[in-house]
Parts: structure tokens; sequence; C-alpha cells
């Protein structure tokens, strides 16, 4: 009692009171934390996009490397001899059929032309005087004047002074030919190129060496080549039903220069090889295409899109929608009925333009995941979004544009 007593002071009391608060707050604490924890709300399911594919007729085009050639080439060559004295021609120019481009010197060769028309006169007088003698003889040989033997001499002679001037007239005809051949022309219209004589230069008939060229460059000849291979399989395929034949005589190809832009103008198939190369094993196309313009050049390289067949019910997927496995074979994942993933193994043809042509592995109607398929996997629930790849791919080469907008004017200048 005398301990407590000595304990017991307001200061102490006023201690204690606040350290029973204390204990009674820990106690209120301890009893909240004892509660269960409130459960964390289910994950939703991850929203793909998706294309449903649906068959279509299709028409299948192959790709083929070519080189442009020209419709016509001239090589000029003298056909007489003799010193070029002009060059009736601009280099690079258009020229017409038979617009003369060298001019040589034609005085031995108008000198042969007044010989040759000299030696026709006098062949053609001998034969007149014959034909009288022999018609003269022909009256005297009926009252036995002159002998048969004279008489049939000049029948003869008759037929041998027209033979004269049938050789005068022919020697004439090659005299004025080889007069002509002195104007040297072009044989064809077209671009005329650099001239490889200047006037002065001697020529002979015929030599190695031409003058200049002359290419008709409207139409031009597109050249390509397709490997009997795909020739094969193609035959396969359609007799197979799978493929569609292309009827008409003259298909269509289109044209794709070596930037990457199409040609303008349609070309026509005019002739399909029918000897395939020993050493590359393809079979050589031409096609014919207008040229007004001037573009195309020879010897350009270019890519011919033929097309070869119509497929009837034909199933396209993005390329961007398939990715290979382990083993390099092709997949899609596949949206189920029930909103499940569904990994699929696709059999490919081949590609057409950014998709693939379906040969087995998809039906018709079945959705295919195109975006954000990486955060999903076989077996998977997802929330499904359509996707319109066209508006994409617009938006893609026209950023900043709302798809179908035409572009802005150019401000005036």
């Amino acid at each position: 009692m005398a301990t407590v007593g000595k304990l017991s002071s307001p200061c102490t009391f006023g201690q204690l009171a606040r350290v029973g608060a204390v204990v009674a707050a820990l106690g209120l604490l301890t009893a909240c934390t004892d509660k269960p924890a409130p459960t964390a709300a289910a994950p939703q399911a991850p929203e793909v996009g998706i294309i449903t594919v649906q068959s279509a007729s299709q028409q299948l085009t192959a790709e083929l490397p070519g080189r442009t050639n020209a419709f016509m080439i001239a090589e000029i060559r003298p056909q007489a001899n003799g010193i070029v004295e002009k060059r009736l021609f601009t280099e690079g120019a258009s020229v017409k059929a038979g617009q003369a481009l060298y001019q040589l010197d034609d005085r031995p060769a108008r000198a042969a032309v007044n010989s040759a028309e000299a030696a026709l006169a006098k062949a053609k007088a001998t034969a007149q005087t014959a034909r009288s003698n022999a018609a003269r003889n022909s009256e005297l040989v009926k009252i036995d004047a002159i002998s048969r033997q004279v008489f049939d001499d000049s029948q003869a002679l008759v037929a041998q002074t027209a033979s004269d001037v049938a050789v005068a007239e022919a020697a004439l005809d090659n005299a004025r030919i080889n007069l002509q051949y002195t104007r040297i022309s072009s044989p064809i219209s077209g671009k005329v190129s650099t001239s490889a004589v200047t006037p002065g230069a001697l020529v002979t008939a015929n030599q190695a060496t031409a003058l200049t060229t002359v290419v008709q460059l409207d139409p031009m000849y597109v050249d390509f080549t397709q490997s009997s291979t795909e020739m094969l399989q193609l035959q396969r395929d359609l007799k197979a039903g799978r493929f569609q034949r292309l009827e008409g005589d003259q298909i269509p190809v289109r044209i794709r220069l070596d930037d990457g832009t199409e040609y303008s103008h349609e070309a026509k198939l005019k002739f399909s090889g029918v000897i395939v190369s020993a050493t590359t094993g393809t079979v050589t196309l031409r096609a014919q295409v207008p040229n007004p313009d001037g573009v195309l050049m020879p010897n350009m390289y270019v890519q011919a899109l033929l097309p070869t067949a119509v497929a009837p019910d034909a199933l396209l997927v993005p390329q961007q929608s398939v990715v290979r496995d382990l083993t390099g074979k092709p997949t899609v994942l596949v949206v189920t009925a029930e909103d499940k993933v569904q990994k699929r193994t696709l059999q490919l043809d081949r590609a057409v333009g950014s998709q693939w042509l379906v040969g087995s592995g998809l039906k018709s109607g079945e959705r295919v995941v195109v975006d954000g398929f990486q955060r999903v996997k076989d077996g998977d629930k997802v929330r499904v979004a359509e996707v319109d790849l066209k508006a994409q791919t617009e938006r893609v080469r026209s950023p900043g544009r709302v798809p179908g907008q035409a572009a802005a004017p150019a401000a005036a200048q």
C-alpha cells in the first residue's frame, strides 16, 4: 500500500491513460487485419482483329522477268561503191520509210546509165533493120529470088537482135538501180541513231560496218520467260479442274517497269514458244505493247504480269496472318464459334499480291486472326473485332487522310 501511494501522482496516471488508448487502438487494428482481403476481378479475354474469309473468283497472274525489244531494226549499209557527199538526217531524229539518209557521188552511176541507154538505142536500131530485111526476104523467097538459106538467116537475125534489145534493157535497168543506190534511204520509219561515217568517207557495197541504224519503237516487243515447271503445274491444275482456262487469242499483259511503276499501256500476248531452252529450262513468250510516248527503250528490264488462269472458288488470306512453325509449315490462328483460338496448318498455293492463295486448311466463312495473334495461343478465349484491311492499306499509303478522301489541291503558285 505504501508503494502504490508512492506511485500515485497526477502525472503518472495521465501517462497510464495514454498507454491504454494506444493499446486499444492496436487491438482494433489487429481485429481489422484478421478480416479476409477482397478477391481480385477475373482477367478479361484479350481482343484480336479478325477477318472472315470468303471464297470468290480470282484471276491468277504470273510475274515473269523480261526485256523490251524494238519492233523493227534496220542497219543501214551501202549497196553501191562511192564517196559520201552528204548526210541528209539529224542524229536521233525521227525518219520516215523511204526518206534519204546519205547521198553518194552519183557521177559514175549516171555515166553508166547514159551508156546503157545508148547501147539500148543501138540494139533497137539493129533489131529494126533485121526485121525490115526479114520482111523483104519473105517476099523474095516466094519467087525464088533468094535462096532458102538467106531467108532462114534473116529470120534468125530478127530473133537475135530482139534478144540483144532485151539484154540492153536489162543493163539499163541495172544501171538505173545502181544510180538509185547512190541515194541511201531508210526502209522503215523510226528513230535514227548516230552516223558511223562523215562526208568524204569511202563506202563499199555490202560492207560489214553499218552506216547508221533505224529503230522502230512504236509498238514495242516484250520478251519474257516462264519456267517449264510452272507451265506443267498449270496444265495439271487446269486438267484437274482447280482452275479455269482463259479464253481468247490475245491475252492482255500488264507491264511493270524496273522502278516498280506500272506501264500505262496494256500489252497483248502474241507468241508462246514451243521449245524449252536447254540451258535455262524456260520457254520464251512475246507480247506487243504500244509505245506512243517513247517511254520504253530496247533492252530495258521489265516484269510481265501474265494472266494464266481463273480460280473460281479461291480463298485468300493476308500474308501478315500466316506464320511459320518450327518445321517451316505455314499456320494461321482461327477463331471458332465458341470464340476460342485454334491453330491451323495450311497448304499455300501462291502469292496473289499481298495475300496467299490457300490450297487447303481453311473453309469459306471461317474467321482468321490478322491482328493481335502475338498475345494469344491455341485454346485461348478471345474477344473478336472485325478488321477492314482495305482501309488500313489506304491509311498507310496516304497518312493523315481519311480513307477515300481526295488530296487537297496544291496552293496556287
